[in-house]
Formats: structure tokens, C-alpha cells, sequence
């Protein structure tokens, strides 16, 4: 039973999102009066997103399903920085363009998980809207920065958040760069505080400090009262962090990733995160749920197939969830008699999976397959394979893209 009386905030509760929140009974009286703006930032370090930022993204949904309003901030500007909580070292710094490339890539995603007004058109109360924080970042001018906004921070403070102190315990190098990262963060908060009114910062747990910074940020300069949120570190049920494999990040977009690949991710959810993973990233009933995720034995893996569908169809659409079911199952389940899948012969001399692929005519040219391989849409047995050396077995079935399969015999 959740302990919320707003919408907002007991949606969130009884999904499994709420870590901390620095003023969990003043948000909620505030949620239950009126339309709470609330963001999210999302720094554009590649082309794609992948599923380690999927529950922000889907708190930005939760936001909207209560009625409130969310916010997508685009870290066109912070991005030129990289936020260095918990990292090892200094991102790569990026080029302007390919910052905003990134971003243009990025704002796809956006448009599968939320309703945003129609172009030219005002939007309602609730309609999301996406912002760049570049807009207002690059305009700062230093010294005005520095006396308007430096003066409310404490380096001595700075010092002690976890995020940068587990760099310094360790001896890695924190450039003055990076140390400006979380006076931007805040200065956001400032900023949208100002602009569209929102009152509600929400991020990862790794997020804590730099969102309190926010808040006192605004409650100093503009006496202006705000609140956060963070979600809990979501791992695996061994231990593992989410939205990693042995082949890599699974990425949100569907040229990084193809949707059957996605909607295997899915379909491999360990028997002890199925529950759990539905609540967070599926819209399906709790009390669907909870049916699914007490089936036991052979029965949780169709548990499993009802999570991979409901993920897939909400990022890539029910076509491609749906394309993407019967292919696993015409490739996996029914067997390559049933499923009428081509044969490769490897013969006596053997074959590696570039030359199968070409000779099935999947690939036009060793190159083309190499190029696939290294782009993650070859996989052998539902692996991803990179190395254009690998021989093929008898029996093993070969998948090139979404939906080329093959059966590979003596």
C-alpha cells in the first residue's frame, strides 16, 4: 500500500521508482493541487540512448500518465562538459556537431514514451516539452556567473559529495572542467525553475547531490521552493548493472539496435526480475503482474515473451514486437523444419560466418558481412557475433538482422 495520496507520487511508489525525495510530503500535497512540471537530463554522449536511462525515461512517462507535465532537457550545453559523478575519468570531450547530431539522433526516442503538443501548436497542460540546456548555458557570460551564481557554492561541500570524493580517494584526476558540471546542473534547475515554473528535479541515485545543489540553488537566489526525486540503482537480480551484456549497451534506437535484438534483451530477463521489470517498463496492470511474475518452471518464459512484447511495442512499436515475437519463435521454437529456414552447408573444409552469410546472400560481399558483424546484427544461436572468424557448427542457426535466418548442416 503506498504511503502517497497524489497520483504522481503513489504511481511512482507502487511501480518501484522512489529511492529518496527531499520533501516527500511537500511534493505530494503539491502534486495533488496542480500540474507539477518535472525534467530530466539527458547528456548526448552517443547517437542513442540505451536501456541504462530507460527508467528515467519511463518516470518522464509515469509524469504524464498522473497528469503532470514533463520536461526533457537535452544536454546540448552540459554535454560539452560530461558529468563526472562516479566515472573513472574525464569523458571524451565532443565537437559541437557531433553533439548536436547526437541530439537530433537522441530526441527520437522521446516521441515512442511521451505525448508532445503537435508542431505549431500551443500543447496542453500536460504535453511534454523538450528543452536544451545550450540554449541557455552558451550564453553565460563568466565573471557575471561567477559573482551571480559561484558565490552560493562551497568548494569545501563540493568536495564531500560521493561522486567526486570516490574519484579523489582513488587518486584519479578531476579537471577543473569537470568540477564546474554540478554548479550547471543546478544552475538548470535555476534556469526551469524560471522559465516553464517546474518544480521537480528526478534522476538516478547517482544523481543526489547535484540535484540537492538545485534545490538550494533556487531556494537561495529566487527563494523558490523545489523538490527531487531519485530512483534507485536498478540492477539484475545476480548483481549485474542494468542494460549491459557480454555483446554491449542495448541501445533505444533502431539503427543502433535491431528490434528483435531488443526484444530478446527482453526475453532474457533472469526468472527473478520478471515482476519487477514489468512494473517499471511496461504499462501492464499490477495486478497482471503479479499473476505473471508468481508463474513458476516452464511457465515464467511466457512471462518473459509478454515483457519482451510490451517493451518492444512501447520503443519500436507493435509491428516491429510483434515481427520480432514470431521470429523467435519460428527460429527457436518450431525448428527450421517447420520454419522453412534456408540451409548452409559448411562441408568438409568448414565455413567461417562471413562466408556463410554471403553465400546465403544475406551479405552481398565480405565486406558488407564484416560491416554487419561489427554493427551487432549478426548472431549465431541468438548470440552476437563480432569475430568474422568464427566457424559455424552443424545445427547451428544463423540470424542476420531481424529477419534473415538460417540452418546451418553438415
Amino acid at each position: 500500500m503506498s504511503q502517497y495520496q497524489s497520483d504522481l507520487l503513489r504511481l511512482l511508489d507502487t511501480r518501484g521508482y522512489i529511492h529518496q525525495v527531499t520533501d516527500a510530503q511537500g511534493l505530494d500535497a503539491l502534486a495533488q493541487k496542480e500540474v507539477v512540471p518535472g525534467y530530466i537530463g539527458f547528456d548526448p554522449t552517443a547517437p542513442s540512448l540505451h536501456v541504462g536511462s530507460l527508467v528515467q525515461i519511463m518516470m518522464l512517462r509515469r509524469m504524464q500518465q498522473a497528469g503532470h507535465k514533463p520536461i526533457v532537457l537535452m544536454g546540448g550545453g552540459t554535454g560539452k562538459i560530461g558529468d563526472p559523478s562516479f566515472k573513472d575519468e574525464a569523458r571524451k570531450l565532443m565537437t559541437g556537431d557531433t553533439i548536436a547530431s547526437n541530439v537530433a539522433s537522441i530526441k527520437r526516442v522521446f516521441e515512442k514514451f511521451l505525448t508532445f503538443a503537435p508542431k505549431g501548436e500551443i500543447g496542453g497542460p500536460s504535453d511534454a516539452v523538450m528543452v536544451d540546456n545550450a540554449d541557455w548555458l552558451d550564453r553565460l557570460e563568466y565573471i557575471p556567473f561567477l559573482r551571480d551564481i559561484g558565490q552560493h557554492f562551497s568548494v569545501n561541500r563540493m568536495l564531500s559529495f560521493d561522486s567526486v570524493k570516490t574519484r579523489l580517494d582513488r587518486e584519479q584526476s578531476l579537471s577543473f572542467l569537470e568540477f564546474n558540471y554540478m554548479i550547471l546542473q543546478a544552475y538548470d534547475f535555476l534556469e526551469l525553475s524560471r522559465r516553464s515554473a517546474c518544480r521537480l528535479q528526478m534522476g538516478g541515485s547517482d544523481q543526489w547531490g547535484n540535484i540537492v545543489n538545485g534545490i538550494e540553488l533556487s531556494r537561495r537566489v529566487d527563494s523558490t521552493q523545489v523538490y527531487g526525486l531519485t530512483t534507485p540503482l536498478i540492477t539484475t537480480a545476480d548483481g549485474g548493472k542494468m542494460g549491459k551484456t557480454m555483446n554491449g549497451a542495448v541501445w533505444l534506437n533502431a539503427d543502433a539496435l535491431p528490434p528483435y535484438d531488443y526484444w530478446q534483451f527482453w526475453r532474457n530477463t533472469q526468472d527473478a526480475d520478471v515482476g519487477r521489470f514489468m512494473r517499471l517498463f511496461t504499462d501492464l496492470p499490477l495486478n497482471e503482474i503479479a499473476r505473471l511474475e508468481a508463474l513458476e518452471g516452464a511457465e515464467i518464459n511466457e512471462a518473459k515473451k509478454i515483457l519482451a512484447d510490451a517493451a518492444t511495442a512501447m520503443a519500436h512499436g507493435q509491428e516491429a514486437a510483434t515481427t520480432a515475437a514470431q521470429t523467435a519463435r519460428l527460429t527457436f521454437e518450431e525448428g527450421a523444419s517447420d520454419a522453412n529456414l534456408p540451409t548452409v552447408s559448411v562441408g568438409a573444409e568448414g565455413m567461417n560466418v562471413v562466408q556463410a552469410n554471403v553465400t546465403l546472400g544475406f551479405a552481398t560481399s565480405n565486406k558488407e558481412a564484416r560491416r554487419k558483424l561489427s554493427e551487432g546484427a549478426i548472431r549465431v544461436n541468438g548470440a552476437v557475433i563480432s569475430d568474422p572468424a568464427t566457424p559455424l557448427q552443424p545445427g547451428d542457426k544463423l540470424s542476420f538482422g531481424a529477419k534473415k535466418h538460417a540452418l546451418v548442416v553438415n
